[in-house]
């Protein structure tokens, strides 16, 4: 199971590297971000301040977040009202990051 979410957030990693290539069009800070907070999770796994489902959850936010960012590029135009709905969402997502990394749980 474990090795599964690894592989998970490994790939949302990469996945995130692939969509900050093509895709930074309309918000390339917030594809970095993404890029930055996939890269945060993936050392909280390493190092085990995650457990299994704080890592699952953290991963379904960021796919979430990806998900509303592509909704708002399918028109071919992100609003300001877009990009700032995007980023109070990185924003929410990063304090989610931090707050499990720090919580008194982890793998061990």
């Amino acid at each position: 199971m474990f090795k599964q979410i690894a592989i998970a957030a490994a790939a949302l990693i990469s996945v995130s590297g692939v969509l900050a290539a093509t895709a930074s069009a309309g918000t390339p800070v917030l594809d970095e971000r993404q890029q930055n907070q996939a890269q945060r999770i993936g050392q909280g796994v390493r190092s085990g301040e995650l457990t299994r489902r704080e890592t699952r959850r953290l991963v379904h936010g960021q796919r979430e977040l990806r998900q509303d960012e592509r909704a708002a590029k399918a028109d071919g135009v992100v609003t300001a009202r877009e990009r700032a709905r995007l980023q109070h969402e990185a924003n929410q997502q990063s304090r989610r990051i931090h707050r499990q990394k720090h919580d008194a749980q982890d793998r061990n």
